[in-house]
């Protein structure tokens, strides 16, 4: 609440120096405020009396603006991307998934490899076991397991993350 939306009949007052004015009327603060060329903010509205202070406002606004602006450059969002692979899957193939799950770690992402069976080939889960194995521990110099090896209907599937540096 700010200046004319105040509705406390009294407050503490604190100027922006962080002076106690003391207890004084709505109006005796609004007064004394817009002397100073300050708008009147409620800190505390909870507090018996509720506690008000001057300070400019729109330069606070503008300050709260810019920390959340420096918040989120800061913050780093990490995407999720999957590689697919085959319980059947060909040895040149194989490197060609582990080159580009290595250039998606490399900037950051995380990495879900499944790997489907098709038709009577989920009898043998321990071969697709053993292939999404063969591929985590090729990129273990670059990555840490995140997610084990989960087998969800007809997909086994892990997610591996970057490692932290």
């Amino acid at each position: 609440m700010v200046n004319d939306s105040i509705r406390c009949k009294e407050m503490l007052v604190i100027t922006d120096s962080g002076e106690n004015l003391g207890v004084l009327t709505r109006a005796k603060a609004l007064q004394e405020a817009d002397k100073r060329g300050m708008d009147l903010v409620i800190v505390s509205p909870d507090a018996n009396p509720p506690v008000a202070k001057m300070m400019d406002y729109s330069r606070f606004r503008f300050e709260q603006q810019k920390k959340l602006k420096e918040m989120k450059k800061k913050q780093k969002i990490s995407i999720l991307q999957e590689i697919q692979l085959s319980p059947t899957i060909e040895k040149h193939d194989f490197e060609t998934k582990i080159r580009k799950a290595k250039t998606i770690l490399e900037k950051g992402n995380k990495v879900k490899i499944s790997l489907r069976f098709y038709g009577r080939m989920i009898v043998h889960q321990d071969l697709g076991k053993e292939v999404i194995d063969r591929f985590v521990d090729s990129l273990t110099d670059v990555s840490v397991l995140e997610s084990p090896v989960k087998l969800d209907n007809r997909t086994l599937f892990a997610v591996i993350a970057p490692k932290k540096e």
